[in-house]
């Protein structure tokens, strides 16, 4: 009896390692830099060898595939309609990530009809098996179907740059998040810092507040320069940790994702009873 129970936890034990991690990506305000990071984090975790996903989720204002330059025909959208199957929409970029596109009007249908809500968990089961990280590219702030999906997730990584008003969006996106009882852990980045001293006081009174406040712990991940790359990479239509690997920005985001692999170096093993479409089913129905 013990033998079976021992194969029986093997069992799930392996069951729940095959499922992707799953991060949100998110910032309190727009034009923090948000989608530029996560694709490049994408792009990152593909070059240490992980089977990656980029999901655009913002829900109507989507830009992923504008910004990598390889644009979509077929998106999010449409698989909702059901015009389209999962495989249709997902795109594989020239350099092994694969990504989903957002589509136009995507947050009224969502909270309305709920035969999308059940396509779209069966997609997102799916698609964990076959990824090692999910990443969710969120919309700037927070609508029903974006907080339920944060709520849900394993991380949540927090984009802010030093600007004041980019500082109290971040707090108050993570207020939000953490009131409504979210249980992912939080990262934060600071972005566009002129001085590391700078991004440092950013980090740490974000830090120091959320405690105080909230009595939730956050992990600070880093700080990115204000780096002219980006803008050229971005016109380009191009990541710039592809067109500019040793860039000031590319460098300190590549020891970013080193860091976030290391700190959550942790098992699956809690996860086995509760798993992410587990949590998004309980939120949404």
């Amino acid at each position: 009896m013990k033998d079976q129970a021992e194969k029986l936890r093997l069992k799930m034990t392996s069951l729940a390692k095959s499922q992707a991690k799953t991060i949100a990506v998110v910032s309190g305000k727009g034009g923090v830099g948000k989608s530029n990071i996560s694709i490049n984090i994408a792009l990152l975790l593909n070059k240490m060898n992980k089977r990656v996903l980029l999901f655009d989720f913002d829900l109507g204002m989507g830009n992923v595939n504008i910004i990598l330059g390889q644009p979509s025909r077929l998106t999010l959208s449409e698989f909702l309609h059901e015009e389209a199957t999962l495989n249709d929409i997902v795109n594989d970029t020239h350099e092994g990530v694969s990504y989903i596109a957002a589509g136009n009007g995507l947050n009224e249908t969502i909270q309305i009809d709920e035969r999308m809500l059940v396509r779209l968990l069966d997609g997102l089961r799916e698609l964990q098996q076959q990824y090692d990280y999910i990443i969710f590219d969120m919309g700037a702030g927070a609508t029903s179907a974006s907080l339920k999906l944060l709520l849900a997730v394993d991380d949540i990584f927090v984009i802010s740059t030093p600007e004041p008003t980019a500082i109290t969006d971040a707090y108050s996106m993570m207020k939000f998040i953490c009131l409504e009882g979210a249980t992912g852990n939080l990262f934060l980045i600071c972005n566009r810092a002129d001085t590391e001293k700078q991004g440092l006081e950013t980090l740490e009174r974000l830090k120091q507040t959320v405690y105080k406040f909230l009595h939730k712990e956050v992990i600070m991940l880093g700080i990115l320069p204000e780096d002219s790359h980006v803008r050229k990479a971005v016109i380009n239509q191009t990541a710039f940790s592809i067109a500019y690997p040793k860039s000031s920005i590319s460098v300190k985001l590549e020891k970013i994702v080193h860091s976030y692999l290391n700190e959550n170096n942790i098992e699956y093993e809690n996860r086995v009873n509760d798993s992410f479409i587990n949590r998004l089913r309980r939120f949404f129905f």
